[in-house]
């Protein structure tokens, strides 16, 4: 099938040839149908090396981004992991090939139908979503192994700092609206350590503890 071919051709040339090694990220990647998360249109460029429009101002990440972060959240197969920004759902249906359950909150009601819809319709029962402001976590759930936030951030939210279990990791892009740095943080009894993973370009992470609504 073209679309199985187009993949395994992203993971190999876009994916491994840049150093991720993590076999579960490898494996995910080369199994879930990416063209599917965007729409008809747009299907023929789902593997290619650069993020798509998804509707409503967002994007699907590029595929090398998304398996780096998930490469740095170094998951195992018992995780929780909270998702901070559903978009096409792509990146939660990554994760949930992954770990035990992924907990997914979109703020723009459209992605969070059809990603919802989508997720049902690929049989990913592990992935629990939420219609809400992402930048308040989901307490209720936590606290969380990894925290994965897929918006720039103005700053880290200590709210979702808050949710991760000790010896949780978080991976979250912070600068400005324009260009950010993709920071890795890790909690243990000590407190938090944070790494910078190198720069990157997100779209805006709005909510209370992110950046304003322009609406």
């Amino acid at each position: 099938m073209k679309y199985d071919r187009m993949r395994h051709d992203m993971v190999e040339k876009q994916i491994e040839a840049r150093g991720i090694t993590d076999v579960a990220v490898l494996k995910a990647m080369r199994k879930v149908p990416r063209h599917l998360f965007v729409s008809e249109a747009l299907m023929d460029q789902a593997y290619s090396d650069f993020p798509l429009p998804i509707g409503e101002q967002q994007t699907i990440s590029q595929p090398y981004i998304v398996a780096e972060m998930t490469q740095a959240l170094q998951l195992s197969a018992d995780d929780r992991v909270l998702e901070i920004g559903t978009g096409s759902g792509y990146q939660a249906a990554i994760l949930a090939q992954i770990v035990f359950r992924v907990y997914t909150i979109e703020r723009i009601h459209s992605l969070y139908v059809k990603a919802r819809k989508l997720f049902d319709q690929l049989g990913y029962h592990n992935i629990v979503t939420r219609y809400s402001d992402g930048t308040s976590g989901w307490k209720d759930e936590s606290p969380f192994n990894a925290i994965i936030v897929t918006a720039g951030a103005p700053v880290v939210p200590t709210v979702l700092v808050n949710q991760l279990a000790i010896g949780g990791r978080m991976v979250i892009p912070v600068g400005d609206q324009h260009a950010q740095d993709l920071i890795r943080l890790e909690r243990d009894e000590r407190g938090i350590r944070q790494t910078n993973l190198g720069a990157c370009r997100f779209v805006k992470l709005v909510g209370e503890h992110g950046w304003s609504d322009p609406s």
